[in-house]
């Protein structure tokens, strides 16, 4: 059956491999050809940058595994013996460790820039949904994965996140103990973490790959916000964007070079250099930095919600945190729904812009207080009460919620955007007469 028309190759053997399996006729088409709009600037590379770290992360984690001893016994021995018996163990241990980091860092920006430049509205609903799901697969492979070193923060840290389901009523010590394999975090657990955090990764693939494909059916958006509408505002993806988005991944393979050869623990905790010990608790337990905004988010919450004038609770502080933790996610799937201004960009929406901006911030010092203790005195409102780091947590966690569910929805109906141009290729004109104006 005839795929269509199909122009030879002057390479022999690609000629003679696409003529029976149109495999190199679908990547011209796709990553050669592909119309891309013509103003792409930098953020655009993170999209190529995840999935370079994503590549990375299982080749160099496919690699470590074959070293690895899943079991309590000996698995902070044999991460130590891959550090110093296994040909080059420790710089495969360092790319895998710090590459999590870096992955995270290119995700994140990369969500960043689909906020801020409105990717997530139609008729790319669906394609930010998979994105959001590659995010979750992501903080559940990473979760995992950060136990199986098997040190005393790895241990604790899977004692603490998964005794939250036991807030669930119900369902919710049976699905501790399904997970744990167990009453407490043990053996069952670290081979369960393993085999998941193993497979998880080939998941991301599969949903990557519906990512793609719902990018490349409705195209890409850009910096504008503006539907291509003639060829002048596109070029074809190769050579432009393919030297761009290799410039961007070098800067990017050099940075990480730097803390992988010179820094490899400055994103680390040392106290998962110390052997697992149920019997000694850790003085402050803490989750790697890419998860600490959700766990200030957890921690916000420190009351119990009930009837008034009653003692009857609904939902106990532990449950309302873990809701929230996970509704901070969630709310992410239904953000195409409540922001429904008619413009995409946020270059263009001025309000729009000043809250995201604040909501970034507001991120960051969730990010910071959930690094710290709780209840950390910062200073004295009056004599008997003191401002503390989970009064910081609860005002940014707040603040967090009302961008998408009241923030959002207002600037929906009352924000009046500024002009926006007719096309992307007079974007892009205007753009560089200015530039020489202002020069």
């Amino acid at each position: 059956m005839s795929a269509g028309p199909r122009k030879p190759f002057e390479n022999k053997i690609v000629e003679w491999v696409d003529s029976r399996l149109p495999l190199f006729t679908m990547l011209d088409k796709e990553y050669g050809v592909f119309p891309t709009p013509k103003n792409f600037n930098y953020f655009w590379n993170f999209g190529a940058i995840a999935m370079f770290m994503l590549v990375t992360m299982i080749v160099s984690g496919i690699t470590l595994a074959m070293h690895y001893a899943a079991n309590t016994g000996i698995a902070f021995d044999s991460v130590e013996r891959i550090m110093r018996d296994v040909n080059y163990g420790w710089l495969l241990r360092y790319i895998h460790m710090n590459g999590a980091s870096f992955f995270f860092v290119a995700v994140y920006i990369h969500i960043f820039r689909g906020m801020y430049y409105g990717s997530y509205k139609q008729p790319r609903e669906l394609l930010w949904i998979f994105g959001v799901v590659i995010f979750l697969l992501m903080m559940a492979t990473a979760f995992m994965g950060y136990v199986l070193p098997w040190g005393q923060m790895s241990y604790w840290g899977a004692t603490v996140i998964t005794n939250f389901f036991t807030a669930f009523p119900l369902v919710g010590e049976s699905v501790q103990t399904l997970l744990i394999g167990g009453f407490s975090v043990d053996n069952p657990t670290l081979n369960r973490f393993f085999a998941l955090h193993y497979l998880l990764p080939f998941v991301i693939v599969g949903v990557v790959f519906l990512h793609v494909w719902a990018l490349h059916v409705t195209g890409s958006n850009n910096p504008s916000g503006i539907e291509p509408k003639t060829k002048e505002d596109t070029l074809p993806f190769h050579p432009y964007y393919t030297m761009k988005d290799s410039f961007g991944i070098l800067v990017f393979v050099i940075i990480y070079a730097i803390f992988i050869f010179f820094m490899p623990n400055a994103l680390g905790h040392p106290d998962n250099y110390i052997p697992a010990n149920p019997m000694v608790t850790p003085a402050h337990i803490v989750p790697e930095w890419y998860f600490l905004p959700f766990y200030a988010i957890l921690r916000a919450v420190t009351i119990d919600i009930g009837i008034p004038f009653t003692e009857v609770t609904i939902i106990t502080a532990k449950l309302g945190g873990v809701l929230l933790m996970f509704g901070s996610i969630a709310v992410l799937l239904v953000m195409p729904w409540l922001d429904s201004h008619p413009v995409r960009s946020a270059r263009y929406r001025p309000k729009f812009k000043f809250f995201l901006l604040l909501f970034v911030v507001i991120v960051l010092v969730l990010g910071k207080v959930g690094g710290m203790p709780a209840d950390v005195p910062l200073f004295h409102i009056t004599e008997n009460m003191i401002f503390t780091t989970t009064h910081v947590a609860q005002i940014a966690t707040v603040y967090y919620f009302a961008f998408f569910l009241v923030v959002l929805p207002i600037l929906s109906r009352v924000e009046k955007a500024l002009p926006v141009p007719a096309s992307i290729h007079e974007s892009v004109t205007n753009c560089k007469s200015s530039c020489e104006g202002n020069a």
